[in-house]
Parts: C-alpha cells; structure tokens; sequence
C-alpha cells in the first residue's frame, strides 16, 4: 500500500501546486498519479481493505458512479430525438443513420468522463489508503499545506498585482474555503494531541501551523473575495462548531436534533435572502455581475437545455452559438451552470443528491466517532462550502480542485467508520 499513498500524495501536490503556478500540465500529472495509486490500491488491497471500502461507502456507493456513467452514456449513439441538435441537422445534410451522441462535442466531453473518473476512483483510493491513523494525519497535513499555499497566492496578488498573476482566481477562491475548513481540522488535531499526552512541543507547533494556513485562507476569503464565498465558508465553519458543540456537551440525541434542525432552518434564511436580492434564473442569481449582454446569453442558453444536457464539459463549445460576438470563449459562471448545461436537470439532480447523502454520512460519522471525528467534520464542512460555492463560482471545474476534493470526501468518508467496525 505504500506505492497507493505514494501514487496519492503526488496527485495532490502535483496537480494542485502545477496549476496554482499556472502550468498547463498539472492536471495530466495528476490524472496520472491517480492511475497508478489505483493500480497500486488494487494490486495489494486485502480482504479488510476491501471490507472497509464496503462500510465507508454503504451509504450509496452505486450512486458514485452514477455521474461517470451518464457522461459516458452522453457519448454513445442515440436516436436523433435524444441526441444533440446538431447531429440532427448533420443528418438532414449528409444522411446516413438517423443517430447521434447527447453531446455537442465528444471530445470535450470524453476529457469531462477521464475527469470524474479519475475522481471517483481517487475517492475510492484514498478510502483504503488512509484507514491508518498515521496515513490519514499526513494526508491531513499535505490538502491543508496545499490549499493554505493557493489562498496565499489569492492574497499575495491582492496586495501585488504583479505576484502570481498566473494563478486563477476562482481556484485560489474555492481552494481558500476549502483550506479554512482543513487547518481548523489541524487545529483541532493538535489540541487532541494535546490531550492524549503527545508531545506538548509537537502538539503546539502543529496547531500553530494550522492557525497560520486558517488565517491565510480566512484572509483570502472574507478579505479579498466576493459577499457570497464569505457566506459559502461561514456556513462551513458554523458546521464545524455545531458538531464540536454537540460532542463536547455530549448533547442527548434530542438536543442534538433540535440544534442540528436549528442550523439547518437558519441556512435556508440566509440562503433564501441571497437568492432574492436578485432576479432571473436560479443559476445565476449567486454568480458575480457578468453584464447586461452576457447574462442575456446564459439566459437563452440555460432556457434551451434538455433534460439530458449538451454533453459535460461543452459549456463554452455551445455557448458560441449564442454569444453574437464569440471572438473570445464564455466560460461557465460558476460550477452548478456547467453541471445544469452539460447533464441538464437529471445530471444537477444526480450531483446534488449525491452530494446530500455524502454530507448527511459524515455529519453523523463524525457525531458517532472518537478521538478522530474532526477528519469527516473537516470532509462535511467542505462539502457543504462546495455545495454553496458551486451557485458562486466555477473554481470547482479546475482539475486540481476536482482532485483535492475527491480525496478530501475520502478521507473523511474512511475515517467516519467507527473503530469497533473496523
């Protein structure tokens, strides 16, 4: 297993550090890190790794794949009423078999399914992998390390324009957010430590480690970003804080209830007050101000997508044909706009209650776990900033943050398992 968490520890750092730097071939390096770490997985898992993926992902471990498998179905031949229209109006002007793929551009489309794939078998991964405690600390250490240097970035070009003028700035916003969540983690690593009688030195110079990265990535967010990201984070941390709150107190599955539905019923407020401040599409009443003209296009653009979408990863590939000047290329607003063009409802539908089911596994998980709850609060916390960040802005689409948050989900999702199943 030792090539796995090497394989592992090498697409975090690659991808990540690559593209923070604004290299093209991060994602690839990546990718490839991840190929070999499930080679590697595979080739030397045992019958208890395998059992502990099993109890990791009871929750719904078909419905992971669910996502892959409709981007895949995007690519094989349909019966012209479900395919794209384009290969409709192909047929009417060349003939031949009245059938066609979803997507508008397959391609594109095949680079979207290498992505999830390579996703949702880094996630399963990373589950086995980090089953040891020691594993799954450093793993801890190396995504709060990373992000923490991508939130730094963000600030660094705030302050100077003329530093790290390469690093995308809805990256360095996503990977900021999600670096709050992963140093508090830390943080709370180290007062554990502490009071399990490690090192006192080691255990301080661990929480001060994640002090600093939880300051850069907070600097970052509530500092330099827009309204929206800083609610998307605060939700996080307020998650974070409820489920320390209820495990500190050791409230009384009742009490725990009653606080849990309270948190809940307060996001739907403050989430309902955002999306009415604006009008229009629910998409896209979250995004930044993108124009009087591009709002018009993303408008008639979402309003003649299908159920089944325009094939995943297309979204600037079809909005060409709405854009009257397409001299430059309209990127998605923000990650749920991409998901919603590409797979249409049923792909937004998928995702989402994939999501949901994710964030219920590892808000109870981390309730029901000792000494190692802090590893699927971590994992439910950035979940449910992913969620609310993917209304805001695109920097989920990056690869790098595509492959941070595969094997964030997965070491929460391994570390949710209680210790008496293992």
């Amino acid at each position: 297993m030792s090539l796995a968490y090497f394989a592992l520890i090498i697409a975090i750092v690659s991808a990540s550090v690559l593209e923070i730097a604004g290299a093209k071939f991060g994602a690839q390096l990546g990718m490839m890190a991840a190929a070999l770490g499930l080679l590697a997985t595979a080739a030397s898992a045992q019958k208890s790794d395998y059992e502990h993926y099993l109890r990791a992902t009871s929750w719904g471990r078909w419905i992971l794949i669910a996502i892959p498998l409709g981007i895949a179905a995007q690519l094989a031949p349909a019966w012209l009423g479900f395919a794209h229209p384009i290969w409709a109006s192909t047929h009417d002007a060349l003939g031949g078999l009245p059938l066609g793929p979803v997507t508008a551009d397959i391609g594109l489309t095949l680079n979207a399914l290498l992505q999830a794939v390579v996703a949702v078998s880094l996630l399963g991964v990373t589950i086995v992998v980090v089953r040891d405690r020691s594993r799954a600390e450093l793993v801890l250490f190396v995504l709060s390390g990373t992000t923490a240097v991508a939130a730094l970035a963000l600030d660094l070009h705030r302050v100077a324009p003329g530093l790290m003028a390469a690093t995308p700035a809805d990256l360095s916003t996503t990977m900021a957010g999600l670096g709050i969540m992963l140093n508090m983690a830390v943080m709370q690593l180290a007062a554990e430590r502490a009071e399990t009688r490690h090192s006192l030195v080691r255990s301080i110079s661990i929480g001060l480690c994640g002090l600093l990265g939880a300051l850069v990535s907070a600097l970052a967010i509530f500092g330099f970003s827009s309204a929206n990201s800083a609610i998307a984070a605060g939700f996080g941390i307020v998650l974070i804080l409820l489920v320390l709150v209820i495990r500190r107190l050791d409230l009384s599955p009742l009490a725990a209830g009653a606080l849990a539905a309270a948190g809940l019923i307060g996001a739907a407020i403050v989430l309902t007050f955002l999306f009415e401040q604006t009008s229009g599409p629910a998409l896209l009443r979250l995004v930044p101000d993108v124009g009087t003209e591009t709002k018009a296009t993303l408008e008639r653009m979402l309003a003649d997508t299908r159920w089944f979408g325009a094939g995943a990863g297309t979204f600037s590939a079809v909005a060409r044909i709405y854009q009257s000047d397409a001299s430059e290329a309209l990127l998605a607003p923000s990650t749920a706009t991409a998901i919603f063009a590409g797979m249409g409802w049923i792909g937004l539908a998928t995702a989402g209650a994939v999501s949901v089911l994710a964030l219920i596994r590892l808000f109870f998980g981390a309730l029901q776990r000792g000494r190692d709850s802090f590893f699927p609060t971590a994992a439910a916390a950035c979940l449910l900033f992913a969620l609310v960040q993917s209304l805001i802005g695109p920097g989920l689409l990056r690869p790098a943050a595509i492959l941070c948050f595969a094997v964030i989900l997965g070491l929460g999702l391994s570390q949710s398992v209680s210790q008496s199943s293992r």
